[in-house]
């Protein structure tokens, strides 16, 4: 049976589809959608369709009409802004026949809104970031004790890099906050190692069964760009924890902080992360664990097996194409 996929928002993940492509069966093909006809990622699937915007009304229409006619099995993006509405539409693509590699609609909303998933962990004792929703609370914090400078501002609902800052004093923070270019949250700067995890929850046990683990040598704006791999029973058994409170179905990225002995989890993007790359170059491959979930076969666990100190270091490289070939 074919086990054909459809990435959407392709973007610039051109060396993720290239390897999807590697591990998957010749006989199944790779689509993908891109906003752009320019999206270099879109020249390294077997079908590419050019789409609307991901607010146009008639978007998910788009991607079911695509899946009918290519025989999409499964569905993912490489946007945290779609992973949302892919999460609300889950239960069409499913009585469509489309496994949705998406959270929840409840974990989906949870991950894109930063101050909602600390609530949600802090709830559930899951070790993160503090975090304040306004500048008054973030105050009172700072009158307490509970803080101090210097701090951390981001987006609420923000991807990416964009709008982050350290903030060193209380009228730096002003300026930000009163300004109104975001909606910020107001962190804890942690001084400390920090890590990521790519992990594959299973999409029938809803549970991890493939980790890899790495510490970030080099960060550029997006994500890290130089990593090393390492193996920690602790943060296994801290992701197996934050699996429990939170529902997934399958590639997920984790960010974590390490400080005095704990691991606090900083962030998750349920969707292959930009460092997958390392993951898979390691020998840690997800593509047999979603060709499994597509034929409802549950996988099983399989935590920890690569090796330690494989070094990632990432590199541009370009597509050439004439302009008669682009898609349209």
């Amino acid at each position: 049976m074919l086990n054909n996929i459809l990435f959407c928002s392709a973007g610039r993940r051109s060396k993720l589809l290239k390897d999807f492509r590697e591990s998957l069966d010749s006989k199944s093909i790779i689509v993908a959608t891109d906003h752009q006809a320019t999206a270099p990622a879109l020249y390294f699937a077997d079908k590419q369709y050019i789409a609307p915007l991901i607010s146009d009304p008639g978007y998910v229409d788009f991607l079911l009409d695509i899946c009918c006619k290519e025989n999409i099995r499964a569905i993912t993006t490489l946007i945290d802004p779609e992973i949302e509405i892919l999460a609300k539409n889950r239960q069409r693509f499913i009585d469509n026949g489309i496994l949705p590699l998406c959270p929840s609609k409840e974990t989906a909303h949870l991950c894109f809104d930063k101050f909602a998933l600390f609530e949600h962990l802090n709830k559930n004792g899951i070790p993160t970031v503090l975090t304040y929703d306004s500048y008054d609370n973030f105050l009172r914090g700072l009158t307490k004790g509970d803080i101090n400078f210097p701090v951390f501002i981001k987006p609420r609902t923000g991807s990416g890099s964009v709008g982050i800052h350290k903030i060193h004093n209380i009228e730096e923070l002003k300026s930000f906050i009163y300004e109104g270019e975001h909606e910020y949250i107001i962190q804890e700067f942690m001084d400390c190692e920090d890590c990521d995890a790519d992990v594959y929850i299973d999409t029938i046990s809803h549970k991890p069964v493939s980790m890899f683990s790495k510490h970030k040598i080099e960060t550029r704006i997006g994500g890290a760009n130089k990593t090393i791999s390492f193996k920690d029973e602790r943060l296994f058994n801290f992701i197996k924890q934050i699996c429990k409170v939170l529902e997934f179905n399958g590639p997920v990225d984790m960010d974590f902080w390490y400080r005095d002995g704990v691991y606090y989890l900083s962030e998750v993007n349920p969707r292959f992360g930009g460092a997958y790359l390392h993951a898979y170059g390691a020998g840690v491959n997800f593509v047999p664990l979603i060709v499994n979930n597509i034929n409802g076969i549950e996988n099983k666990e399989d935590i920890g097996n690569y090796n330690e100190d494989v070094i990632m270091m990432m590199y541009d490289d370009v597509v050439i194409i004439n302009k008669k070939d682009l898609v349209y």
